[in-house]
């Protein structure tokens, strides 16, 4: 069955994930950076503690990259791991304003050879390409167990989600 890819012009609809662990958040992030591509953008939401970080370590695992040298980038903004691609991750938690972002130089980013990560991007949505995927982490009763909202803005990026959505699925059983 193919699975019929929105118009341009229209919402797709956002995929939910449950999450029960740390370690499924970090295999969630692998599933992910097995498939990025360059100039692949994510964008991360969700309070302090949801997973952001979490997921990110295993985006780097899925681009051939070390997750235990992936740190929260709140306090120095941007960090650059090497991987098969290289994995900018960058955080707008402490940024007031668009405009501390655009002092950021994001473009070299967004529009570099590697894969941009950022969290709390609802900061900056507005300064971020049309076409990304933005992922929404919430907490779920449990302390660990989470739902991870994929909202893929672009062809692209809705075949990742599908692809994505459906191994996790077939894992969960």
């Amino acid at each position: 069955m193919t699975e019929r890819l929105a118009d341009p012009g229209e919402e797709p609809a956002p995929v939910v994930l449950p999450v029960e662990s740390e370690a499924e958040m970090e295999q969630l992030g692998e599933e992910l950076g097995r498939r990025l591509w360059p100039g692949a953008v994510l964008a991360l939401n969700g309070p302090l503690g949801a997973g952001k970080t979490t997921l990110t370590r295993g985006i780097a695992r899925g681009l051939g990259g070390r997750p235990d040298q992936v740190r929260s980038p709140t306090f120095t903004l941007i960090h650059q791991y090497p991987g098969r691609l290289p994995l900018y991750h960058l955080d707008a938690y402490r940024l007031q304003k668009a405009a501390e972002w655009e002092n950021l130089g994001p473009e070299e980013y967004l529009e570099g050879d590697g894969v941009t990560v950022i969290e709390w991007a609802e900061k900056v949505i507005t300064c971020l390409p049309a076409e990304l995927l933005e992922i929404e982490i919430a907490g779920v009763g449990l302390a660990t167990r989470r739902l991870v909202t994929l909202r893929p803005r672009g062809d692209d990026y809705r075949r990742l989600v599908s692809e994505v959505a459906r191994v996790w699925r077939g894992q969960k059983g």
